[in-house]
């Protein structure tokens, strides 16, 4: 089984846990994919240039000074620091842009009704399998940055959990997949601020109902609309979980 971990929220900001997590993720068998965020930084990096910061339901309004940070520091300084750490762990890693190789291919969200800017949508069918399966069969890791391109010279940012659904969606015309979300949190919980309302099982119904009752918001509205997108493409199982949490069970699981 192919098995696609996304890392994102505090942990890639904060060089201990990441360091910790990283040491996780080598243990883990091959093949697996590593997908990162890196928005905090990006955030803080932007703050120093004068670059102000615009989210809207969770996601980054990409302006084209924007995408010019968004690109250093996702491509660049995260990708390249994960790729050396891994190497260093032993896990044969390569780090990738949907730019490299034609990975992942998007298209440029439309401007109504709200204008994100350069901002890339992707097709999972669209995403390059047979790279990934080329890399997979050497036992190289792919860590995948949430960066894609329009096919006309340009990059797009694209959220980091849309860039990790669509690649779990391609791993699976490979072989079985399973997509695996951590964050700083334990898994969705129904009250952001406490690790022991963990929702262990959420399905379309319960999906539903969280959202009337306003507990899906901001960054977890990607994250599930992600995750039931990775079922319905073919993916066997999605968890969120915290990222100290990688090598057990502990974690929401979503259901069909």
């Amino acid at each position: 089984m192919i098995q696609v971990i996304k890392i994102g929220g505090n942990v890639i900001d904060n060089p201990s846990a990441l360091d910790a997590f990283l040491s996780r993720f080598a243990e883990l068998p091959a093949p697996k994919v590593l997908v990162h965020g890196g928005g905090k930084l990006a955030t803080r990096l932007s703050a120093q240039l004068g670059i102000e910061t615009q989210m809207i339901d969770g996601r980054r309004v990409t302006d084209r000074p924007t995408l010019d940070v968004v690109t250093m520091v996702y491509a660049g300084l995260i990708n390249k620091q994960i790729v050396a750490r891994l190497n260093a762990l032993g896990c044969t890693a390569i780090g990738l842009s949907g730019a490299d190789g034609n990975l992942i291919p998007a298209h440029r969200r439309p401007a109504e009704p709200i204008d994100y800017g350069f901002v890339g949508d992707i097709e999972p069918s669209e995403v390059n399998a047979s790279l990934l399966a080329s890399l997979l069969s050497q036992g190289i890791t792919p860590v995948v940055c949430p960066l894609t391109h329009d096919g006309q010279g340009s990059m797009l940012n694209t959220n980091a959990d849309s860039v990790a659904s669509a690649v779990a969606i391609a791993a699976a015309r490979i072989e079985p997949s399973r997509l695996v979300l951590c964050f700083e949190k334990s898994g969705v919980l129904r009250d952001v601020d406490d690790d022991t309302t963990l929702i262990p099982d959420i399905d379309r119904a319960v999906y539903d109902q969280l959202l009337r009752e306003g507990v899906i918001a901001k960054g977890m509205l990607p994250k599930l609309t992600g995750a039931f997108r990775a079922i319905d493409g073919g993916v066997n199982s999605v968890v969120i979980k915290h990222a100290d949490n990688l090598l057990n069970d502990i974690g929401t699981v979503i259901r069909p």
